[in-house]
C-alpha cells in the first residue's frame, strides 16, 4: 500500500509556530503522478475480473483508504459480484452474500454521481453492517460507468490517516473511475474477440467420422492470448481402398491468416489422399507441388498417415506415414510401454521446396495399442526444453494406456496447466484388441 501523498511532508513548525504546508504545486504533481500510476496499473491487463480487481486496488491506494470494493451490477441492477480489498479474512464477506442492491451505497447508482459520507452510521440511508462486516466510518463511493451504462460501484472507506474523505479524493476517484471503464470496455471487447476467434477455429475443424473397428478421439484448444487463430488442424476420414487416412499438421504463424490457410491445405490434402492414394511420402510430396500454385507458398508441419488392415479381416494393422517437419507420434502400448516414431529420415516442412523427397515409414501397431498425433503446443513451455515435454506427455499417457478415448483426451489436454503458449492439435486412434473396443 502506497504511502498517504500529506505523509511525505513534515509537520515541523517554521516562524510563528504555523505549521509547514507542502507548495501546492508540488503537491498537484504528485496525485497526478499517482493517479496515473493507478490509471496504468489498471490497464495492464485483458481479463476482465483481473481489471475489476486492478481497479478495488488502485482506487484504495490512490486515497491510501483502508478498504476499497467494488459491486458489479446486472442489467437490472442487481449486485452479481463483489471484489475487495482491505478486510484480511475473506470468509465472513463470503458468509454474508452480495449486497442486496438497496441502501446508502445504491444512492450513488440511482444518482449517477459521486457519493461522499463524512459519518456511515448517520446516514439516513445507512442500513448498518451485518455481524462480522468491519466497521466502516467515512466512505466516497463513484459509479463506475461502461458506455453509458452503471457497471458497478466503485467505493472506498476509512482513511488511514483518520482524516475524512475531501474534493481532491473525490475528483481523483472520479478520474480513475472514469478510466477504468475504458478499461472494462476494452477486457469485454478483447473476450468477445477470444471466443469469436474461437469459434471461427473450431467451425473449421472436422467432426472425426466412424472409422470402426478403429476408435478415434480429437481434441483442440487455442492458444490462451490473442491472437487465437492459428493454424494447428487434425484431420481422419476413410479412403476408397479401406485404410483410414490420418493427419495432425500446424501452419506457420499466428494470425487472421494461418486460420483459412490452414483450411486450404488440409483440403487439399485430402483431395489427394482421397483421389490419388498412394504412400504416405508421395502424397506428401504431391501436396507440396500443388502448393507451387501460391505466390507466397503457406508453409506448414504435419504427419501424414495411413492405418490399414494387413492379411485379410483378421490381420493386424499397420501405420505408414511421412512426416513434414513435425513433432513425432506417440505409439502407446496397452501394457504402457510408449515410443516416439521418429525415424532418422525426417524431412522438412510442406510449402518450402517441391523437388526435396519425402519419406514413407512403416510400423506394425499392436493389438490396444493407442496413436497420438499431436502439435506443439502439448508439450512446449516457455521455460523448459521441449524433450522435457515429451517424456511427460509420454508418462501421463502410459498410466492411461487402457483408459477411454476421450477420458485419455482430457487428461493429456488438462495435465499440467490451464494456460496454453500455443494452439494445441490433439488426434487419438486406438487399435482393436481381443476384446470390445474402448
Amino acid at each position: 500500500m502506497a504511502h498517504n501523498p500529506w505523509q511525505r511532508w513534515g509537520r515541523g513548525r517554521s516562524g510563528g509556530g504555523v505549521v509547514a504546508r507542502p507548495p501546492q504545486r508540488a503537491l498537484g504533481r504528485h496525485r497526478l503522478r499517482h493517479l496515473l500510476d493507478a490509471v496504468g496499473a489498471v490497464s495492464t491487463d485483458m481479463e476482465t475480473r483481473t481489471v475489476l480487481r486492478r481497479i478495488v486496488e488502485a482506487a484504495t491506494d490512490l486515497v491510501a483508504a483502508r478498504y476499497g470494493a467494488l459491486g458489479v451490477l446486472n442489467e437490472s441492477g442487481k449486485v452479481i459480484d463483489l471484489i475487495t480489498v482491505g478486510i484480511d479474512d475473506p470468509q465472513p464477506c463470503a458468509a454474508m452474500g452480495l449486497p442486496q442492491g438497496h441502501g446508502l451505497l445504491h444512492t450513488m447508482v440511482d444518482d449517477r454521481e459521486p457519493l461522499r459520507v463524512a459519518d456511515v452510521a448517520g446516514h439516513p440511508r445507512a442500513a448498518g453492517f451485518p455481524p462480522g462486516h468491519p466497521v466502516m466510518r467515512t466512505l466516497l463511493g463513484v459509479p463506475l460507468m461502461v458506455r453509458g451504462t452503471v457497471y458497478g460501484d466503485l467505493y472506498v472507506a476509512d482513511k488511514r490517516d483518520g482524516t475524512p474523505f475531501d474534493d481532491n479524493d473525490e475528483g481523483l476517484l472520479t478520474a480513475l473511475a472514469s478510466a477504468a471503464g475504458v478499461s472494462l470496455e476494452n477486457a469485454r471487447l478483447y473476450e468477445q474477440l477470444r471466443r469469436a476467434a474461437e469459434h471461427f477455429q473450431r467451425r473449421m475443424l472436422p467432426v472425426i467420422p466412424d472409422l470402426a473397428p478403429l476408435t478415434a478421439a480429437a481434441r483442440y484448444e487455442p492458444a490462451s492470448e490473442l491472437p487465437r487463430l492459428g493454424g494447428d488442424w487434425y484431420d481422419a476420414m476413410a479412403l476408397p481402398d479401406g485404410a483410414t487416412c490420418v493427419v495432425v499438421g500446424d501452419v506457420t504463424g499466428h494470425d487472421v491468416e494461418a486460420a483459412p490457410l490452414m483450411g486450404q491445405i488440409r483440403n487439399m490434402l485430402r483431395a489427394l489422399a482421397f483421389d490419388r492414394g498412394g504412400p504416405p511420402g508421395l502424397v506428401v510430396s504431391r501436396l507440396d507441388h500443388a502448393l507451387t500454385m501460391f505466390e507466397d507458398p503457406p508453409t506448414a508441419t504435419l504427419v501424414f498417415g495411413r492405418i490399414e488392415r494387413t492379411g485379410g479381416a483378421g490381420g493386424g494393422y499397420t501405420f505408414g506415414w511421412s512426416n513434414a517437419g513435425h513433432l513425432p507420434p506417440l505409439l502407446v502400448g496397452a501394457d504402457g510401454g510408449t515410443r516416439y516414431l521418429a525415424p532418422a529420415r525426417h524431412g522438412i516442412p510442406v510449402g518450402i521446396e517441391a523437388s526435396v523427397p519425402r519419406f514413407s515409414h512403416e510400423l506394425p501397431l499392436p493389438p490396444g495399442s493407442t496413436l497420438l498425433l499431436f502439435t506443439d503446443g502439448l508439450v512446449e513451455r516457455r521455460d523448459q526444453d521441449i524433450d522435457t515435454g515429451l517424456a511427460e506427455l509420454a508418462e501421463q499417457a502410459a498410466r492411461l494406456a487402457t483408459a477411454p478415448l476421450e477420458e485419455l483426451c482430457d487428461a493429456l489436454i488438462s495435465r499440467s496447466r490451464q494456460v496454453f503458449d500455443d494452439d494445441v492439435a490433439l488426434l487419438a486412434l486406438r487399435i482393436p484388441s481381443d476384446g470390445p473396443a474402448r
